[in-house]
């Protein structure tokens, strides 16, 4: 068990690696450049990590955390104002920051090349679409099991295209476009619905 002064040097460190990941790319990750990120001792960045596999699996694991955090419940609401609020949580500017969009698009990029990265991804897409789903459930409980899932599915494709769109060009109205679309992805019954699903 970690004291609070070895809590935060482990937090400064695992912020340095998405800083330098961001900026730099996979390439740019050694735990030198780390270190000297986080303004700490190379000793200490190894003594946390064991090498530079290491530190980005622990930035893949806390972009995990941070996605996670989109769909938990909002304290007190009902169902379907706690599946709106996650919804519009996409279009945080924290997280349409160039910062973050260029390292969730490296993270993809390994998740795509390395097995490592590609099941710490596949597990953290796994988790986010669980906590949809009960979102989801909750707020429309006269759905089936199934389309609660394929509307959870169809969600996260428009969610991606945000981050995929926004670092390219962002555009503000289009955020808002497809936010306004995971609603009706959401909410909706109509045949309109069914189309925007199928689209």
């Amino acid at each position: 068990m970690h004291d609070d002064t070895s809590t935060d040097k482990r937090e400064r460190i695992l912020e340095a690696v998405l800083a330098v990941l961001a900026r730099d790319g996979i390439s740019g990750v050694t735990m030198r450049a780390v270190a000297r990120e986080a303004e700490v001792a190379l000793g200490l960045a190894t003594y946390y990590f064991e090498d530079k596999d290491g530190l980005v699996a622990a930035a893949l694991e806390r972009i995990a955390d941070s996605d996670a955090a989109l769909v938990e419940p909002t304290p007190g609401a009902e169902p379907g104002e706690a599946l709106r609020v996650a919804l519009h949580r996409i279009a945080d500017p924290d997280f349409l920051s160039v910062p973050y969009l260029a390292l969730r698009l490296q993270l993809w990029s390994l998740a795509g090349v390395d097995e490592r990265y590609a099941a710490i991804n596949q597990a953290a897409q796994r988790r986010y679409l669980t906590g949809l789903v009960a979102l989801l459930a909750a707020a429309r409980p006269d759905l089936s099991p199934g389309e609660v899932e394929r509307r959870a599915n169809d969600i996260l494709i428009v969610q991606n295209g945000v981050w995929l769109t926004s670092a390219l060009v962002p555009d503000p109205d289009t955020v808002a476009r497809s936010v306004a679309r995971t609603e009706a992805i959401a909410f909706d019954d109509g045949p309109d619905s069914a189309a925007t699903r199928s689209a």
